[in-house]
């Protein structure tokens, strides 16, 4: 398939509302991919003052704050309205940035329709437990962490001793 033939739907659970290295290189990437011809429409939640502008068509899904850290939302859902562009978009590709409940739907999706979904990883989430004092939880999250990634037809890590641990985890 030639670029300008990819019609990609890239979900990020941050996309620009707070900034970081990992929707740093996703906005990179969208950007290259713009730049070969191919069309990305980006889902994430949005914010009424970004960190910074988006790169690429940016859809708004509905998302609540973290607890914890407010500055940080979890997507919520692929709502009605969500479905509708994404139909309308009719991408050839489903990409997942991070492991929330709408990538988890976005790769059902994808699933439903025969198309392929990547994941990229960036962020190990089930280190995050420790963090929080929840040690006895990190298994789980790995357990639901695997089921999602193994749904998945490729994933992408940023460094080499990312995939080592995520084959040593079993991820895929």
């Amino acid at each position: 398939m030639r670029p300008d033939e990819l019609r990609i739907a890239l979900f990020s659970g941050n996309y620009n509302y707070v900034r970081d290295g990992a929707n740093q290189a996703l906005n990179r990437l969208v950007g290259f991919l713009l730049r070969q011809g191919a069309q990305v429409r980006i889902y994430s939640p949005t914010v009424d003052n970004p960190a910074f502008e988006p790169t690429g068509d940016l859809v708004s899904v509905p998302a609540f704050s973290i607890p914890t850290r407010e500055e940080y939302r979890v997507p919520m859902a692929l709502t009605e309205a969500v479905r509708r562009d994404l139909e309308s978009f009719a991408p050839n590709v489903i990409h997942v940035a991070s492991p929330d409940i709408v990538a988890h739907r976005a790769v059902s999706w994808a699933r439903a329709r025969g198309i392929p979904a990547v994941a990229s990883v960036h962020t190990r989430f089930e280190t995050y437990m420790q963090y929080y004092n929840l040690h006895w939880l990190e298994p789980v999250i790995r357990a639901i962490l695997r089921r999602f990634y193994r749904r998945c037809d490729a994933i992408v890590v940023p460094a080499e001793s990312t995939a080592a641990i995520l084959r040593a985890q079993r991820m895929n």
